[in-house]
């Protein structure tokens, strides 16, 4: 069994890159916070654990999201293997990972780097469409038309969590957190670093390096 860990701060392009590397490698794209979300919408037993944390301000325990993420990985569609999306975040978090995963998994961690000041550059531009939720950046493809979406003539805002204050404390929590992880993973030598700076193309093409391509599974 392979598992990928894809890491990289907010905005560095998991989410997008963890998509194509799932479809080209067979392997389920599992993203800590839809697990969040699917438990709590089925009102699992997990779920409603994770709602009474999380209704008393409370940070929800490792042990409950390891729970939740074998629960899902425990699915035929992760028999040879899975991609993990923002977990773990934290040492504690990768240590109680590798002791549930043992000794017969093929671990592997990729690590999208891109500058901070980047990020920020990233993320403060972006317009998002209220009508079609197409997506602009002010300086990477602004709209013909300030204010206005090309795609349907909506009008074009900024997410709050997309302002640049913002973006910089995520930034900030995010490497006080995970910078750690990637010298628990470069320990271990099981981890891969990723020039993010370049077309998501061009990253797409170092990441499947790393990664041999499998035929999907019939059924």
């Amino acid at each position: 069994m392979q598992v990928i860990i894809l890491m990289g701060a907010p905005g560095a392009g998991k989410g997008t890159q963890a998509a194509r590397l799932s479809a080209h490698a067979s392997l389920a794209h599992i993203s800590t916070g839809d697990l969040f979300r699917e438990n709590l919408k089925q009102e699992t037993a997990l779920g409603k654990k994770v709602k009474g944390y999380m209704e008393s301000g409370n940070l929800v325990p490792d042990e409950l999201v390891l729970d939740m993420l074998f629960d899902r990985v425990s699915r035929k569609d992760c028999a040879a293997g899975y991609i993990l999306d923002g977990f773990p975040r934290t040492v504690p978090q990768a240590e109680a990972l590798g002791e549930r995963l043992g000794d017969s998994v093929e671990l592997l961690a990729l690590n999208l780097e891109v500058p901070d000041d980047l990020i920020v550059e990233r993320a403060s531009g972006r317009l998002l469409c209220r009508g079609c939720s197409h997506i602009h950046h002010a300086k990477f493809s602004p709209p013909k038309a300030e204010g206005v979406c090309d795609n349907c003539g909506g009008e074009l805002y900024q997410r709050k969590d997309d302002a640049a204050d913002v973006v910089g404390q995520r930034l900030a929590v995010y490497h006080e957190q995970t910078a750690p992880v990637e010298k628990f993973y470069g320990a271990q030598g099981v981890l891969k670093s990723i020039n993010g700076v370049r077309s998501p193309d061009e990253v797409f093409t170092e990441l499947i390096s790393h990664v041999p391509a499998k035929e999907k599974a019939d059924g």
